[in-house]
């Protein structure tokens, strides 16, 4: 599934969206929300664990956890 995501300005009530040349479908549907306010901070130790899972899993790809086994081990914790 192709996916478009845009912030358009709404002007007397109306829209316009203009889509890419290779975009090809027939019906598309539309989602309309407000934009909900993006000034939102990360915390620096989010940022530190991702970077550092990263870097982990870029060294060892073949060590990651498949999710299907990571959901039973929580499964099995409950």
């Amino acid at each position: 599934m192709e996916a478009i995501r845009q912030i358009v300005s709404v002007k007397n009530h109306s829209i316009n969206i203009i889509l890419p040349d290779d975009f090809n479908a027939d019906e598309v549907e539309v989602i309309i929300m407000p934009v909900q306010d993006n000034n939102f901070v990360i915390p620096q130790w989010q940022i530190d664990e991702v970077r550092e899972r990263t870097i982990n899993y870029l060294k060892n790809p073949n060590e990651a956890t498949d999710i299907e086994d990571f959901l039973k081990e929580i499964e099995n914790e409950l």
